[in-house]
């Protein structure tokens, strides 16, 4: 079923909680990496982006769905910054890599930052400009308003966790 990032959004505010959304390749790697920052409180995987409604992994991958493969992020605002989520997102995968990351080929691995609101989208554009300065080369990032979070299957879920895998900013869950 899809979730409403707008519905998403609220209730993580009435928690005090905020959500961002990312793609960059695989969401288990993404996940797997954002789930070890302190002050992540929840993560979850799934598809935005694109124009299929209630896609399926099969199809996001194998048909144009239009869809990418997300990692969105619920976190402390007290222990963690958007723009520290954002600089993690750009170290945890190549930037500069059109619709693909390593091995991984196709549009739904696309680099992109789903924004809920103006100084989201400030945040992310000024981070991918210094990562650009930084690389010294073009970042192929976009940055795009968030749209409906398609929840993936649950097998999807904290992928890496179920494998032992352990995260690259330190520890596993």
């Amino acid at each position: 079923m899809g979730t409403n990032p707008a519905e998403t959004w609220k209730e993580a505010q009435k928690s005090e909680r905020e959500i961002a959304v990312f793609g960059g390749g695989c969401f288990w790697c993404t996940e797997r990496d954002f789930r070890v920052i302190p002050g992540v409180t929840a993560t979850s995987v799934g598809y935005m982006g694109g124009h299929k409604k209630n896609p399926t992994y099969k199809e996001v991958c194998f048909t144009d769905t239009g869809h990418v493969e997300v990692t969105l992020v619920e976190w402390d605002p007290e222990v963690l910054t958007y723009e520290d989520l954002s600089k993690a997102f750009f170290k945890m995968h190549d930037p500069t890599q059109v619709n693909r990351q390593g091995p991984d080929i196709g549009t739904q691995y696309r680099s992109v930052i789903f924004t809920f609101n103006k100084e989201q989208e400030e945040t992310a554009k000024k981070i991918r400009a210094v990562t650009g300065i930084t690389l010294k080369r073009a970042v192929a990032t976009k940055i795009e308003k968030a749209k409906k979070y398609w929840v993936a299957e649950g097998y999807h879920q904290q992928y890496y966790e179920k494998m032992g895998i352990i995260g690259k900013y330190g520890g596993s869950n």
